[in-house]
């Protein structure tokens, strides 16, 4: 909690600081009132007083009643302020940080866990900052200075008080240390919450597709009622700290008042002014350690927010303190345009045994087309994500225009590349705000979005849009179909206008029709730009200018379709399995 205290700005620090300084205020002029109490006792028991005597104790109340009432609106407006802004550098600190997370950051945390991060568990700190910074300056405060004006008064008094306490504080020890852990597994399930309803949500038409609904909700029934049940087990051990104190509190003061008659009877009866004052000195006792046990009761309340929040903070910092896998280097200039050469490249996810690419060599020139195929499995879609870095190979080298691809920075690597995922994604907006989507040096106009249209084959469904650039795109793009979708995605990468293109099977979504247009298009169009393609069907590279052919994550052969179709039996094999007879046939098998 320290460490997230720290990123606090000096506005805030500021605010925090004249806030305390409220609190402060506000205990000075709370811990007057016994003393105004007592010297109302003493007047009205004392014979001769005067009502302009009793009047003027109470009027010197109600001031301090008041100013303490506004310190604390004060106070509890900057608290707000301080609450809010702690928690917005906090995400915007979260978000950044996971916004520079690798793929191998990612299946560390999941999707789920750092939404849940992101959201639930800064609101848990924000909370916490809300309802306890008051708190927990102004109940320890209040406390020692109320011990301080009562210690002198009554041993005796003060030794009941200090058991109460004491016993009190052990009993919060006690539950804190016993639903602790529980509270850390709280913010897990709710994890394991999370990841359920994202899963059901996203694949809501399998599910119903299936019939799978009470497969589903028993899924969520068990989930779900393992958090309750452990929650129920944290609410019910917080629940007996509040009436503990309420208890302590009430048995306190009759204690004090049973014991305080005692004091007072043991003052000679002749000395009526030794008897008031035993006697005020009993009420002033008695209020002070009322407000000591009143600290404890503000404690309880910031106890039940406590554990949460350091929870919460533990793995804000786990997030914020997760190394990052990637870095970027300095260079921006590179010997050469439109290259990417892999040389003995091997690559090994974190989480696994072996290597899913072995000594990967091959060189792609300048406006030239490559394309990979092979089973599933076979490594594809790793490569190309080696190109476009989102993994590090784990040994040999991959080189964009000649150059490592770590040490470029990385507007300089994205500026070259335009990748095309396997499952296409496309953001809620527009037509246009997902064309021209992110940073690029190429012009952001709509011209440059409607060649890119055309270019992706997408210009006939667009212009049907209510709206055409400006149609409204739905998240995930649940308003466009898969192929449509594809195409914007296309469309995107040719908007950048980069040297290399990479196409993640990218044209799995479309149809043949669609497919031949798009890569005659390309062929036309961008003979310049080079081109990687991922591709399960043969007849999307057939007329690639070389391809890979990748088995079990090594090369079993490079070449053009030809060449393969005589000399590499794993490009045979998938090629009987997709071509007919005849086509067979013409190839010479």
């Amino acid at each position: 909690m320290l460490r997230l205290l720290k990123q606090m700005k000096a506005k805030q620090w500021i605010m925090a600081l004249l806030c305390v300084a409220l609190i402060l205020g506000q205990i000075y002029f709370d811990l007057r009132l016994p003393d105004y109490m007592s010297d109302l006792t003493v007047q009205i028991k004392t014979p001769g007083s005067t009502v302009s005597d009793v009047l003027h104790t109470g009027l010197e109340m109600l001031a301090c009643t008041l100013i303490s009432a506004v310190m604390a609106i004060l106070c509890g407006y900057l608290n707000a302020q301080v609450a809010a802004g702690f928690s917005y550098h906090i995400r915007e600190s979260v978000f950044q940080k996971v916004a520079d997370f690798g793929q191998k950051e990612m299946l560390e945390f999941s999707v789920p866990s750092l939404i849940n991060r992101t959201t639930n568990d800064i609101t848990q700190i924000q909370m916490f900052v809300a309802m306890g910074m008051q708190t927990m300056i102004k109940a320890p405060v209040m406390a020692v200075w109320a011990v301080i004006k009562i210690v002198n008064k009554s041993w005796t008094l003060s030794v009941i008080t200090a058991g109460f306490v004491v016993a009190l504080l052990a009993l919060m020890l006690i539950v804190v240390l016993v639903i602790l852990p529980r509270v850390k597994r709280v913010q897990k399930l709710t994890d394991n919450i999370n990841l359920i309803s994202r899963e059901n949500l996203t694949g809501i038409n399998v599910v119903h597709a299936y019939n799978a609904e009470e497969y589903q909700e028993d899924k969520f029934e068990k989930a779900n009622d393992v958090l309750m049940r452990t929650q129920l087990f944290n609410q019910r051990a917080m629940a007996l700290l509040m009436p503990a104190v309420g208890l302590a509190m009430n048995a306190l003061s009759l204690t004090i008042y049973w014991v305080g008659a005692a004091i007072v009877n043991r003052v000679s009866a002749t000395d009526l002014a030794g008897r008031i004052s035993t006697f005020g000195d009993i009420v002033v006792f008695g209020t002070y350690a009322t407000y000591i046990i009143m600290s404890l009761m503000m404690l309880v309340m910031i106890l039940v927010l406590l554990p949460m929040a350091q929870v919460s903070a533990v793995r804000i910092n786990e997030v914020l303190d997760a190394p990052i896998s990637l870095h970027e280097g300095k260079m921006t200039e590179a010997p050469e345009q439109g290259t990417v050469e892999f040389r003995d490249v091997s690559f090994r996810y974190p989480s696994s045994s072996g290597d899913v690419l072995e000594h990967v060599s091959f060189r792609a020139n300048k406006g030239e087309t490559v394309a990979f195929i092979g089973a599933t499995g076979s490594g594809k879609t790793t490569l190309v994500s080696l190109a476009a870095r989102f993994y590090d190979a784990t040994e040999g080298q991959v080189l964009i225009d000649g150059q490592d691809v770590r040490s470029y920075s990385f507007d300089a690597l994205y500026d070259r590349i335009g990748y095309v995922t396997q499952r296409a994604i496309v953001f809620a907006g527009d037509v246009r705000s997902n064309v021209l989507f992110g940073e690029s040096s190429a012009p952001q106009d709509d011209e440059s979005v409607q060649r890119a249209l055309s270019l992706a084959q997408a210009t006939e469904f667009v212009d049907k849009l209510p709206g055409k650039l400006d149609a409204p795109i739905a998240q995930a793009g649940a308003n466009v179909s898969g192929g449509q979708k594809q195409r914007l995605s296309i469309a995107r990468a040719l908007a950048r206008k980069p040297e290399i293109l990479i196409f993640d099977d990218s044209f799995s979504a479309l149809d043949y029709r669609t497919d031949a247009s798009l890569r005659a298009g390309l062929a036309r169009e961008l003979s310049d730009t080079t081109c990687l393609i991922v591709a399960q069907r043969i007849g999307t590279i057939r007329h690639a200018d070389r391809i890979v052919v990748l088995d079990e994550g090594r090369v079993a052969g490079i070449g053009t379709h030809d060449e393969l179709m005589k000399n590499c039996s794993v490009y045979r094999e998938i090629a009987m399995s997709q071509l007919s007879a005849a086509e067979l046939e013409k190839e010479g098998v």
